[in-house]
């Protein structure tokens, strides 16, 4: 057996998800290829080859990147193929729910059936900074509750999220980010001052849109996914993102290490922001995990 994910991530957040899902397929037999999804799709793996199918992004404005609706356009056809969906964002708000409504339409025609699909809370890479505390608590429910849900897509249990009223037109409508991110990434900048020229955002640039030429000056084109993997892993925070600039984070979180490690206190200033939301997910991730903790 063996399954391939085919994955986004912007700063990891998606990737490390798939990672334990990867953990969870091997250790139940499976193979499992983790598929980084670029703008260069030349050598897309062909979906027939595997026994399971999944696919994983970040959720972009309640919808699902637009490099992943390129992907699902050129994936070739499919007789009856069941797929799963992973996806992460920064907060459990359930309008999350419809971000997988395109994709999975322009799949559904091309034969593939829908199976599943999880949600995952993550720490913001914008918008703005979760405390330490917080975010080591999304990842430590995440390594518990990704492989219980795991073993649920390799037997096969149907998972849908619930339908939101009105989604599929409010998905609609915020799909407009994908056009206006295009045009606010022209108007990126780097700091000359802060800049060291390592080129980390010129590499990393999922769709190369970052172009630095031998005099070190800076150059953005029209395609840009607003992934925030530049800003965010700028070692001198040296970027500016357009008018989006007031949501920027810089910096990676200290996940690793878990619960145990110890974390400095940090004043939370959004501690009222979508309260009631991550509280549900928290205490349902807590009841599922504890439902199966002798399945292991």
């Amino acid at each position: 057996m063996n399954a391939i994910i085919y994955v986004f991530s912007g700063t990891g957040n998606t990737m490390r998800i798939c990672s334990l899902y990867q953990e969870e397929f091997e250790r139940q037999g499976v193979a499992t290829t983790l598929y980084p999804v670029r703008s260069d799709m030349s050598d897309l793996p062909d979906p027939n080859a595997f026994d399971h199918v999944g696919f994983a992004y970040p959720i972009h404005a309640f919808n699902a990147p637009k490099i992943m609706l390129t992907l699902a356009k050129k994936l070739k056809p499919v007789s009856g193929k069941a797929f799963f969906i992973l996806k992460s964002s920064g907060e459990p708000l359930k309008i999350n729910n419809v971000s997988s409504l395109r994709f999975v339409g322009i799949l559904k025609k091309k034969g593939y059936v829908f199976k599943s699909e999880y949600h995952y809370v993550m720490p913001y890479n914008m918008i703005f900074r979760h405390t330490d505390r917080e975010a080591v608590k999304m990842w430590e429910t995440a390594k518990a509750l990704c492989p219980i849900e795991a073993r649920e897509v390799l037997c096969g249990a149907e998972h849908k999220l619930p339908r939101v009223f009105l989604g599929r037109l409010f998905a609609w409508l915020l799909r407009i980010e994908q056009i206006a991110m295009r045009v606010n990434g022209r108007f990126f900048r780097v700091k000359a001052d802060k800049c060291v020229l390592c080129r980390k955002c010129e590499k990393a640039c999922p769709v190369g849109n970052i172009r630095i030429d031998e005099k070190g000056r800076f150059s953005f084109g029209k395609n840009c996914l607003m992934c925030a993997r530049c800003s965010f892993f700028c070692p001198t925070d040296a970027f500016k993102i357009g008018i989006l600039n007031g949501w920027r984070v810089n910096g990676a979180y200290p996940l690793e290490g878990g619960e145990s490690k110890e974390l400095p206190t940090q004043e939370n200033k959004h501690e009222w922001y979508c309260k009631k939301a991550y509280a549900r997910y928290f205490a349902a991730a807590k009841e599922k995990i504890e439902k199966h903790s002798g399945d292991l």
